[in-house]
């Protein structure tokens, strides 16, 4: 069942994610081998499943990624939304306790109603306006419950080069319009996925390695805050310093644009337990917005046919 005895293995759940895609990207230290197992190998709405991949080796760690992030969807997908963001990470958090597995549980800044004047901090009072925030709560709450060896890590805005989101939808509307509209009243941190992956993986080897690590509540976002609409002019900014469209990006309130569930309008966090803890501290949000953005687009803009064209 196990390999050499230098060696060290991580199970990473929800590898196909924004956030698993970027921990197997990093270099691991020697001895350590992280396993990004399928759904099918690793099913975290399924109990068995669930002891079944932890029985397949002596894992030292195991960092939970998988989750159910279609926020508006959840509203009229409670039971699904439930089941993985809520009983999937605590049966994870019992087998891992039982066997005697550190955990790292990925979580949200959507647990906060969003309603204070500063960064949220980790003991400030939860009070989630939508499904999705009250299922990866409970799933919080799972995990410190089962798991004293359990580390839980918000972040909030996750952008990344892979996936669906923020910064992809961007550019590719850029592309497409000469005019967008985004909310300009609802403030958070921008936070690359790649970066969150680093701190992940900080978090886990500490833990691996060190049997009186912190454990706890933390908070992981880049430095720096800003509205969506700040973040989409920087997005289209950096995109068109390589000659890419320019569109006027128009700021609208929330009232605007109505979706099917509630957004924060403050979804700052705080990260200074983290930065005392674990010596982690964030880079600006605006540098890691310009990497992604250079990974996304070609070096190069693509060539126009013909005269007149947009």
């Amino acid at each position: 069942m196990t390999g050499h005895p230098a060696e060290r293995h991580l199970l990473v759940t929800g590898g196909t994610g924004q956030i698993g895609l970027e921990l197997a990207r990093l270099a691991w230290p020697r001895g350590v081998i992280p396993h990004f197992p399928k759904r099918t190998d690793c099913d975290l709405t399924c109990p068995k499943s669930i002891a079944q991949a932890l029985a397949t080796r002596d894992y030292a760690c195991v960092i939970n990624c998988a989750a159910w992030t279609a926020v508006d969807a959840a509203e009229d997908h409670v039971s699904e939304a439930y089941i993985a963001n809520a009983l999937g990470p605590a049966w994870l958090a019992e087998e891992t306790a039982a066997r005697g597995i550190p955990l790292v549980h990925v979580s949200t800044d959507y647990v906060f109603a969003g309603t204070l004047d500063r960064p949220y901090a980790e003991d400030d009072a939860t009070g989630p306006q939508s499904i999705y925030g009250v299922s990866k709560l409970a799933g919080e709450m799972a995990v410190r419950a089962a798991n004293p060896r359990s580390v839980i890590l918000r972040t909030a805005w996750v952008l990344s080069a892979h996936r669906g989101n923020f910064l992809k939808t961007m550019l590719r509307l850029a592309a497409e319009r000469t005019e967008l509209s985004v909310v300009a009243d609802q403030i958070g941190c921008p936070t690359a996925a790649a970066d969150l992956a680093d701190a992940l993986q900080t978090i886990a080897l500490r833990l691996i390695e060190d049997a009186a690590a912190p454990t706890g509540t933390y908070h992981f976002v880049n430095a720096g805050a800003a509205s969506w609409h700040q973040l989409a002019c920087a997005i289209i900014g950096q995109a068109s310093a390589t000659g890419r469209p320019s569109p006027v990006v128009h700021p609208i309130a929330t009232t605007d644009y109505p979706t099917r569930a509630r957004r924060p309008a403050n979804s700052r966090l705080g990260t200074a337990r983290l930065a005392r803890d674990y010596r982690i501290e964030p880079r600006p949000w605006q540098h890691a917005v310009a990497d992604i953005v250079r990974e996304v687009l070609p070096t190069s803009p693509p060539p126009t046919v013909g005269k007149g064209t947009r």
